[in-house]
């Protein structure tokens, strides 16, 4: 692909590779909770703590909420200690609350597993640093390509439903965690020794005060951007961590069914887990795409299509009841095409806030989080007041539509202005 190729001789690719990596296991650690959602209802319930449904969306959704706001912080970091010192201290606090979560293993209770989530939360906010620490290398000419490979290390959700399923129903839940610590160490130290920051001829950092915060919230674009972001990402992060617990409920027995057919294996939490890895791959694999196509056609007429695509495969699960494999594919599509919606957004972030990108991007990063969390708490909401989950689709959609009159109105002033100087398609 030509935006691949364009980035031949540019940057510094052991530093964009050790982002991609970074970001993906702190992506794996950060949604581990939705694939595992049934497993720690079951531990719970062996100590007498019988999850409700809305104590397992708030279980669900606190990560990516803490996760969200220490987005803000760690963009802070990045541009006040820079982003290789901010990310070693977030992963020491990411190992910390995973070693935490297998020690305490069947006498965990519900109130400590939500610490867990918050310390969890911290791999969340790496994409605060993830991103910026790679673009800082690269022109803005290759930013869509750049931020999307280093921001598809959320492909680490997808390794999460394929194993983590598997690794707790043969050695238990906690050791999961215990893997996901040891796995988090290693790239700790990969990390540490591995990637650097960009030299000052290349990327001058200005650190901001909590005023710069303030400044960049008075922009309107900031509020557009957070906008299409908590649709993008939070669409992708809310379904990646609901999904489980969404396919159990629907098509529990159309997984048992294939498991048996198929596999040998009636474990309808291990088929589930492959059901849901398969339509996460989409969307984390596909985002580096969605920023290369960004950067060929502009990221505005990009979000155009991929925001239509989703809201209408949304309204179709909203009012008709899909047959198990029609009801995949569309799980699978809107998936993909919520992930290059993602690679479109920073396509555009950076070049109209390049001199600000570290606060951005946790700003906008936070934004997506927020949205993720609206959106489990939707789902759980449409579940337990309607016994389904059309009224969640269906809000989704809608506010999918609104996102896309959004872009109408802030079209023709971002090419007029601030895009006609930004060195890449708008």
């Amino acid at each position: 692909m030509a935006g691949f190729k364009a980035l031949k001789g540019q940057g510094h690719t052991p530093t964009l590779f050790m982002a991609f990596l970074y970001f993906d296991m702190s992506f794996m650690v950060w949604t581990m909770m939705g694939p595992l959602a049934t497993e720690l209802s079951e531990a719970l319930a062996l100590t007498g703590h019988m999850m409700t449904a809305g104590e397992k969306a708030t279980l669900l959704s606190l990560p990516i909420l803490s996760g969200a706001l220490l987005r803000i912080l760690l963009g802070f970091g990045v541009d006040k200690f820079g982003a290789k010192m901010t990310a070693l201290m977030a992963q020491a606090v990411v190992i910390t609350s995973l070693f935490a979560a297998y020690f305490m293993g069947d006498n965990i209770t519900y109130n400590a597993l939500l610490f867990v989530a918050l310390g969890l939360g911290f791999a969340g906010a790496s994409f605060a640093v993830a991103l910026p620490q790679a673009g800082q290398w690269y022109p803005p000419k290759s930013q869509g390509i750049v931020l999307g490979i280093a921001g598809a290390g959320n492909i680490g959700v997808v390794i999460d439903y394929i194993f983590a399923p598997i690794i707790a129903a043969k050695w238990g839940w906690d050791v999961v965690f215990l893997v996901g610590a040891v796995m988090s160490t290693v790239v700790f130290f990969a990390y540490m020794f591995i990637a650097k920051d960009a030299p000052e001829s290349v990327y001058k950092a200005r650190p901001k005060k909590l005023k710069d915060y303030g400044k960049l919230l008075k922009d309107k674009d900031t509020w557009w951007f957070s906008l299409f972001y908590a649709i993008s990402f939070g669409g992708f992060v809310g379904f990646a961590g609901y999904m489980k617990v969404y396919l159990m409920n629907i098509y529990s027995v159309d997984m048992a069914a294939f498991g048996v057919e198929v596999f040998n294996e009636s474990n309808v939490k291990i088929i589930a887990g492959y059901f849901g890895a398969l339509t996460i791959f989409a969307g984390a694999v596909l985002r580096p795409f969605g920023g290369a196509l960004a950067d060929k056609i502009g990221g505005i007429r990009s979000l155009y299509i991929f925001f239509t695509v989703v809201a209408s495969l949304a309204f179709l699960n909203a009012f008709v009841a899909l047959p198990f494999w029609l009801a995949i594919v569309v799980l699978f599509l809107i998936m993909a095409n919520l992930g290059m919606a993602n690679g479109a957004v920073f396509q555009l972030v950076p070049q109209r806030f390049g001199k600000d990108i570290g606060i951005m991007t946790g700003i906008v990063g936070a934004a997506g989080g927020i949205g993720g969390t609206a959106l489990i708490q939707t789902l759980g909401w449409s579940k337990g007041a309607f016994d389904g989950y059309s009224t969640g689709f269906m809000i989704f959609a809608v506010v999918v539509l609104v996102a896309i009159a959004g872009i109408s109105v802030v079209k023709t002033r971002w090419r007029t202005t601030w895009g006609i100087n930004s060195g890449g398609m708008i």
